[in-house]
């Protein structure tokens, strides 16, 4: 079961990121990852950490394109960290995971 929040109880939601965008959307996931949705003066993109794993961020061409990825990457993010970071630390699960997010979600 996927147990998002919002990060820092929304109180990220609208201020500067350190790219300068500003944060529209900024979820948690309990078992440690990130989900940050922001918007630049050129760009729209999609950041997603795995705390002390990965940090990997997508840039779209608008925002309907990046909410709707957003939502789509919650799921498999959600699934690295409950199904493998939680039965214990696996180097090699993990990364074999972060590879197939990372190609999944270029």
């Amino acid at each position: 079961m996927s147990r998002w929040f919002a990060y820092d109880d929304g109180r990220s939601v609208g201020t500067v990121s350190a790219e300068g965008g500003i944060v529209l959307r900024d979820e948690e996931h309990e078992a440690g990852a990130r989900l940050t949705l922001k918007h630049g003066a050129n760009y729209i993109s999609v950041s997603c950490s795995v705390y002390g794993w990965m940090d990997h961020t997508r840039f779209f061409g608008s925002m309907t394109e990046a909410q709707r990825e957003f939502l789509l990457m919650k799921p498999p993010l959600a699934n690295m960290v409950e199904n493998i970071l939680s039965e214990g630390r696996n180097d090699l699960k993990m990364w074999e995971a972060i590879a197939d997010f990372v190609r999944r979600f270029p």
